[in-house]
Protein backbone atom coordinates (compact mmCIF):
# COMPACT_ATOMS: atom_id res chain seq x y z
CA UNK A 1 0.00 0.00 0.00
CA UNK A 2 1.26 3.23 -0.77
CA UNK A 3 -0.35 5.98 0.93
CA UNK A 4 -0.14 9.53 -0.79
CA UNK A 5 -2.74 11.55 1.93
CA UNK A 6 -4.91 9.97 4.25
CA UNK A 7 -7.44 9.79 1.66
CA UNK A 8 -5.66 8.61 -1.03
CA UNK A 9 -4.60 5.32 -0.74
CA UNK A 10 -2.77 3.18 -4.01
CA UNK A 11 -2.85 -0.72 -2.93
CA UNK A 12 -0.06 -3.02 -4.53
CA UNK A 13 -1.16 -4.42 -7.11
CA UNK A 14 -2.21 -1.03 -9.01
CA UNK A 15 1.71 -0.15 -9.28
CA UNK A 16 3.44 -2.22 -11.95
CA UNK A 17 7.29 -2.36 -10.98
CA UNK A 18 9.90 -3.52 -13.65
CA UNK A 19 13.90 -3.44 -12.52
CA UNK A 20 16.66 -2.73 -14.74
CA UNK A 21 20.17 -2.19 -15.23
CA UNK A 22 21.69 1.10 -14.02
CA UNK A 23 23.95 2.91 -15.67
CA UNK A 24 26.81 4.69 -13.91
CA UNK A 25 29.72 4.29 -11.48
CA UNK A 26 29.69 0.92 -9.93
CA UNK A 27 32.17 -1.48 -12.13
CA UNK A 28 31.22 -5.49 -13.04
CA UNK A 29 28.65 -4.84 -10.06
CA UNK A 30 26.50 -2.33 -12.39
CA UNK A 31 26.56 -5.27 -15.08
CA UNK A 32 25.51 -7.42 -13.15
CA UNK A 33 22.28 -6.52 -10.95
CA UNK A 34 19.23 -4.74 -11.54
CA UNK A 35 18.97 -2.08 -9.57
CA UNK A 36 17.03 0.65 -10.91
CA UNK A 37 13.28 0.72 -10.59
CA UNK A 38 10.94 1.62 -13.68
CA UNK A 39 7.47 2.75 -11.97
CA UNK A 40 3.94 2.39 -13.71
CA UNK A 41 0.77 3.46 -12.49
CA UNK A 42 -2.15 3.54 -14.30
CA UNK A 43 -3.96 6.54 -14.07
CA UNK A 44 -6.70 6.36 -16.26
CA UNK A 45 -8.07 2.68 -14.73
CA UNK A 46 -6.80 3.48 -11.33
CA UNK A 47 -9.80 3.36 -9.00
CA UNK A 48 -7.66 4.75 -6.22
CA UNK A 49 -7.82 7.83 -7.47
CA UNK A 50 -10.77 10.52 -7.19
CA UNK A 51 -11.93 12.15 -10.31
CA UNK A 52 -10.28 15.69 -10.39
CA UNK A 53 -7.08 14.37 -8.96
CA UNK A 54 -7.59 12.02 -12.49
CA UNK A 55 -8.28 14.60 -14.76
CA UNK A 56 -5.31 16.95 -13.17
CA UNK A 57 -2.68 14.22 -13.61
CA UNK A 58 -4.28 13.39 -16.96
CA UNK A 59 -4.32 17.39 -18.16
CA UNK A 60 -0.61 17.74 -17.22
CA UNK A 61 2.08 18.34 -20.06
CA UNK A 62 4.16 15.36 -18.05
CA UNK A 63 6.27 13.59 -20.66
CA UNK A 64 6.21 10.60 -17.94
CA UNK A 65 2.79 10.32 -19.00
CA UNK A 66 1.83 8.00 -21.86
CA UNK A 67 -0.62 8.31 -24.38
CA UNK A 68 -2.20 5.62 -22.85
CA UNK A 69 -2.54 7.51 -19.47
CA UNK A 70 0.34 5.63 -17.49
CA UNK A 71 2.26 7.14 -15.25
CA UNK A 72 5.92 5.97 -15.58
CA UNK A 73 8.63 7.02 -13.17
CA UNK A 74 12.30 5.69 -12.99
CA UNK A 75 14.68 5.92 -10.13
CA UNK A 76 18.26 5.26 -10.96
CA UNK A 77 19.56 7.27 -8.36
CA UNK A 78 20.61 4.45 -5.68
CA UNK A 79 22.87 1.68 -5.81
CA UNK A 80 20.72 -0.19 -4.07
CA UNK A 81 17.28 -1.84 -5.92
CA UNK A 82 15.95 -1.03 -2.29
CA UNK A 83 16.56 2.44 -1.76
CA UNK A 84 15.29 3.02 -5.85
CA UNK A 85 12.03 1.45 -5.23
CA UNK A 86 11.36 3.39 -1.84
CA UNK A 87 12.91 6.70 -4.26
CA UNK A 88 10.48 5.81 -6.57
CA UNK A 89 7.06 5.62 -4.80
CA UNK A 90 7.51 8.60 -3.03
CA UNK A 91 8.31 10.42 -6.15
CA UNK A 92 4.72 8.85 -7.72
CA UNK A 93 3.23 10.31 -4.35
CA UNK A 94 4.47 13.56 -4.72
CA UNK A 95 3.34 14.05 -8.45
CA UNK A 96 -0.03 12.91 -7.11
CA UNK A 97 -0.07 15.05 -3.65
CA UNK A 98 0.89 17.84 -6.30
CA UNK A 99 -2.73 16.95 -8.50
CA UNK A 100 -4.78 17.28 -5.54
CA UNK A 101 -4.12 20.69 -5.27
CA UNK A 102 -6.78 22.83 -6.33
CA UNK A 103 -5.81 25.53 -8.61
CA UNK A 104 -6.71 28.98 -8.05
CA UNK A 105 -9.09 30.54 -10.35
CA UNK A 106 -7.71 33.91 -11.55
CA UNK A 107 -9.63 36.81 -11.55
CA UNK A 108 -9.73 38.93 -14.39
CA UNK A 109 -8.27 42.46 -13.56
CA UNK A 110 -8.01 45.84 -15.79
CA UNK A 111 -4.87 47.78 -15.58
CA UNK A 112 -4.70 50.74 -13.49
CA UNK A 113 -4.67 54.14 -15.06
CA UNK A 114 -0.60 54.81 -13.84
CA UNK A 115 0.25 51.58 -15.24
CA UNK A 116 -1.13 52.70 -18.77
CA UNK A 117 0.71 55.72 -18.22
CA UNK A 118 4.23 54.01 -17.61
CA UNK A 119 3.43 51.69 -20.56
CA UNK A 120 2.80 54.86 -23.06
CA UNK A 121 5.56 56.27 -21.48
CA UNK A 122 8.22 53.79 -21.98
CA UNK A 123 6.70 53.60 -25.81
CA UNK A 124 7.29 57.23 -26.49
CA UNK A 125 10.86 56.79 -25.23
CA UNK A 126 11.53 54.40 -27.31
CA UNK A 127 10.32 55.90 -30.17
CA UNK A 128 12.35 59.19 -29.60
CA UNK A 129 15.27 56.56 -28.95
CA UNK A 130 14.83 55.10 -32.42
CA UNK A 131 14.56 58.45 -34.20
CA UNK A 132 17.49 59.66 -32.90
CA UNK A 133 19.26 57.13 -34.88
CA UNK A 134 18.16 57.97 -38.02
CA UNK A 135 19.39 60.83 -40.58
CA UNK A 136 18.31 64.20 -39.40
CA UNK A 137 15.64 65.21 -42.15
CA UNK A 138 16.25 68.08 -44.39
CA UNK A 139 19.86 68.90 -43.79
CA UNK A 140 21.24 66.47 -46.68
Amino acid sequence: MLTVTPSIIIPEPELVERFLRADGPGGQHVNRTESAVELRFDVVNSPSLPDDVRERLLARADRRLTTDGVLVIQARRFRDQARNRDDVRERLAEVIRGATIVPKKRLATRPTRASKERRLAGKQQRGQVKAGRSRPKGDE
